[in-house]
């Protein structure tokens, strides 16, 4: 198997630029890069998992900055690339600019809506994923008091926290949730030591389950978790080894099956949107052996059942993105 990685620098540029038409898959990563142990990891995770049952290749690049977002799909597209995978919403107006001149070419982007004939647009439900691991961070905590660490403070980050205050209070009404955003610029996903900072501020007022959505952030998050000897919950890849025995369970959001399925689809790529929920099993939550002595057989079954709930409507779970407003909070 072989596969093209590079950057785009300024010699990464111009090969991309000469190198001949090719019909490989493409995957351009997010700021923070494709070994974050989160977001765009499991991208990437996914795109290893169809190479290796395929024997296929595929192109890849991870940004170094904002103006290289339009640059890369362009020369993925351009020496051709098909389809192009772009994971996470900020390169929304990237796509919306590059994907009419390219009608040929199937592009799939992770986690916006681009409304456009030749691009699929894959959402998750996060605040049902979020809203299980809440359940959790209650049943586990020992204070009432519970964290949850944000990256970039967007409607999208919102939605994980409110899905988690609602399965929070779902099982202690009365519990104190802590949030706090990283910031307000891209850097806010890869930013560890701040993440050790609010984690550890969050702790002081008695925080003692903390769940991060905040990229590379949250590394350092589960970190100061596990040095002062609280829980904290993962997100988007199973981050649970990070930690074991530290880590109380990790929210999956199934960026590697959304990868896997667009490379999959071997031009036959549908337009449109595509939801990825509970249902679909596009989010939940992880078990293993990491973290099997954190969850008891009596928490397990609280949230496997609420997740049926969910699934069957008998649980309704606020969507931050459709009503910027959480009824918890």
């Amino acid at each position: 198997m072989t596969m093209m990685r590079s950057l785009l620098g300024a010699a990464a540029a111009m090969a991309l630029s000469t190198v001949a038409a090719v019909a490989d898959p493409a995957v351009i990563f997010d700021l923070g890069g494709k070994f974050d142990k989160s977001f765009n990891e499991a991208a990437f995770n996914g795109a290893e998992r169809w190479a290796e049952e395929t024997g296929g290749s595929y192109r890849e690049v991870e940004i170094q900055s904002e103006a290289q977002r339009e640059q890369a799909l362009r020369r993925f597209a351009e020496s051709g690339s098909n389809p192009i995978v772009v994971t996470g919403f900020a390169y929304a107006s990237a796509l919306e600019a590059v994907a009419p001149d390219f009608p040929d070419t199937s592009f799939a982007i992770v986690d916006m809506v681009v409304d456009q004939p030749n691009v699929q647009s894959i959402v998750f439900n996060e605040h049902e994923g979020s809203y299980l691991v809440g359940m959790l961070a209650a049943m586990a905590s020992e204070s009432g008091t519970v964290g949850f660490v944000g990256g970039m403070d967007i409607p999208l980050i919102s939605k994980f926290a409110c899905g988690y205050a609602q399965g929070v209070r779902a099982v202690n009404p009365d519990a104190t949730i802590i949030q706090n955003m990283t910031g307000t610029t891209p850097s806010a996903w890869n930013d560890p030591v701040r993440g050790q900072e609010l984690t550890r501020a969050q702790i002081s007022q008695g925080a003692d389950v903390v769940f991060h959505a905040a990229g590379g952030t949250g590394v350092g998050v589960l970190q100061a978790a596990a040095d002062e000897g609280i829980l904290g919950i993962g997100v988007d890849s199973n981050q649970n080894f990070m930690h074991p025995g530290s880590v109380l369970t990790s929210m999956l959001k199934r960026v590697d099956v959304a990868v896997y399925n667009v490379f999959s689809a071997e031009g036959a790529l549908p337009s449109g949107i595509t939801v990825m929920g509970l249902a679909e099993e596009g989010v939940g939550y992880a078990l293993d052996d990491n973290n099997a002595s954190l969850v008891s057989a009596e928490m397990q079954t609280a949230v496997d059942a609420a997740r049926l709930q969910i699934i069957a409507g008998d649980i309704s779970v606020h969507d931050y993105m459709s009503d910027e407003s959480c009824p918890v909070n």
